[in-house]
C-alpha cells in the first residue's frame, strides 16, 4: 500500500509540471490526486473548472478546504485554511527559520526546501519562497500537506518555548558559525528531537564542529554513526568549510563522569575487600 501511495504522489507531481492543477488530498489516502485541465489533450483530460473567477486553488481533506491567493509579491502566497489561525487582529511574523522556535506549524513549514519566511494572520498563513527559481507548483503540495496535518494534530499554533541559547546568533559570530547554527536549528535539531534527544552547539574551530548529544542520544550506540553519516554529511553538503563533526562534553559533564567513575571504583574496592 505504501508503495502505491508513493507512486501516486510521484505521478501527481510529475503531472503538475506540465499543466495547471488542483491538488486534492484524500482523508483515506495520504497521497495527492490531481484534477487536470489540458487544452492540448482535452478529449482525455476533461476540464474541471471551479466556479470562482478568482485565482484560487481549492484543496479538500475531510471537511477542511485550503484556498491559495496571490499577493503583490510573486514570491509570496497566501494560504487560507478556513479555520482560525490567530485571534482577530493578531499577527505573527517569522522572517527566518531561526524565528520559528515558538510555533510548531512554522517549524514544520520551514523544513520544506525553498521556504524563506512565514507570516500568520487571523485566518491566513503567508509563505514566502526563497526566489523565482523555486516553483510554487512544486512547493504547494508539501505546504498543503503540512498545514492539514498540523490542524489535524490539535497542536497549538504558538507555544511559550524559548529559542535555544546555543544557536542564538551573536554579533561576534562569523558567517560560517551563523550558517552552522541555522542549519542545526532548522534541519538537524528537529530530527534529533523526534527521537527523544537533542544536539547542542559547543563551538567551531579549525573546520571542526563541536556538538554535545543529549537525551536518548547520549547513550545511544548509534550516536557516532548519527554524527558522522547524518550530521557531518549534511553539514559538509551545505557548508563546505566544515571538515568534520565531533562529540564533546562540557565541564559539568566531565566532572559528573569523573565522580561517577570514582564512586564505581570505590564500590568495586569494597566488594574486593569483603
Amino acid at each position: 500500500m505504501d508503495k502505491i501511495l508513493t507512486n501516486a504522489l510521484h505521478i501527481s507531481r510529475q503531472l503538475a509540471r506540465i499543466s495547471p492543477a488542483t491538488y486534492q488530498y484524500s482523508k483515506f489516502f495520504k497521497c495527492c490526486a490531481v484534477r487536470m485541465y489540458s487544452n492540448y489533450n482535452n478529449h482525455i483530460l476533461k476540464p474541471y473548472l471551479l466556479s470562482s473567477t478568482k485565482s484560487f486553488n481549492f484543496i479538500q481533506k475531510c471537511t477542511m478546504f485550503i484556498q491559495t491567493q496571490d499577493t503583490p509579491n510573486p514570491n509570496s502566497l497566501k494560504f487560507l485554511p478556513g479555520v482560525k489561525v490567530l485571534e482577530q487582529g493578531q499577527t505573527k511574523d517569522f522572517p527566518s527559520a531561526m524565528d520559528g522556535y515558538c510555533s510548531p506549524l512554522a517549524k514544520m513549514l520551514f523544513r520544506i526546501d525553498g521556504v524563506k519566511s512565514v507570516f500568520f494572520g487571523p485566518d491566513f498563513i503567508t509563505v514566502t519562497k526563497v526566489d523565482e527559481d523555486v516553483e510554487w507548483k512544486l512547493l504547494k503540495p508539501e505546504i498543503f500537506a503540512v498545514i492539514m496535518d498540523f490542524f489535524a494534530s490539535g497542536l497549538p499554533i504558538l507555544t511559550d518555548e524559548q529559542p535555544a541559547t546555543d544557536t542564538q546568533i551573536n554579533d561576534d559570530d562569523s558567517e560560517i558559525v551563523q550558517m552552522i547554527k541555522e542549519l542545526l536549528d532548522t534541519r538537524i535539531r528537529p530530527t534529533v528531537q523526534e527521537d527523544g534527544g537533542d544536539i547542542v552547539f559547543m563551538g567551531f574551530e579549525d573546520g571542526i564542529v563541536k556538538l554535545k548529544m543529549q537525551g536518548s542520544c547520549t547513550s545511544c550506540p548509534s550516536s557516532v554513526i548519527t554524527l558522522k553519516n547524518g550530521v557531518q554529511n549534511m553539514m559538509q553538503f551545505y557548508i563546505p568549510e566544515v571538515l568534520g563533526v565531533i562529540q564533546v562534553e562540557d565541564e559539568t559533564d566531565k566532572i559528573a563522569k569523573t565522580e561517577f567513575e570514582k564512586f564505581e571504583q570505590k564500590i568495586k574496592n569494597s566488594e574486593t575487600n569483603e
